[in-house]
């Protein structure tokens, strides 16, 4: 998974009690609903989901990876930070960590792999460089 950027962005949630499964800790179902979560909110706080909009583009999931480290209980607090490791094309790698905030204990890893499409179409298009640029990646000539 992708070392951590400076430009990440931190997403707090109080883990409820209806995030608990029948072993008594988060349920992995959570933690992809978080990350959408984050990953939303990033994009748009960043200014990425109105140049998306303006470029009449649309965001979807390629493929998730989580690696699970330590289990997180209702109650707790968990900063979910991500950041944007790299562009390709049509494609970027969105990475996260989930941490509990009372002890810093990492719980979890995972990786998003995004695709870029054309609204209309529904076919992957390159990502705009100002969109890049937007998420502190190198901006091609």
């Amino acid at each position: 998974m992708g070392a951590l950027r400076m430009d990440s962005f931190t997403l707090e949630v109080d883990v409820p009690g209806s995030a608990i499964d029948g072993l008594g800790h988060v349920n992995n179902v959570e933690y992809v609903r978080w990350m959408q979560e984050a990953a939303t909110a990033h994009a748009d706080a960043a200014g990425c989901t109105a140049a998306t909009q303006a470029d009449a583009a649309i965001w979807v999931v390629r493929s998730h990876r989580i690696d699970y480290l330590r289990p997180a209980f209702a109650g707790e607090t968990i900063r979910i930070r991500t950041w944007v490791a790299n562009t390709r094309r049509a494609f970027s790698l969105r990475c996260y960590e989930f941490v509990r905030a009372a002890d810093e204990t990492v719980l979890a890893k995972a990786e998003t792999d995004w695709v870029y499409l054309d609204r209309s179409s529904g076919r992957p298009k390159s990502i705009p460089t100002q969109i890049r640029a937007l998420f502190g990646l190198p901006v091609e000539p």
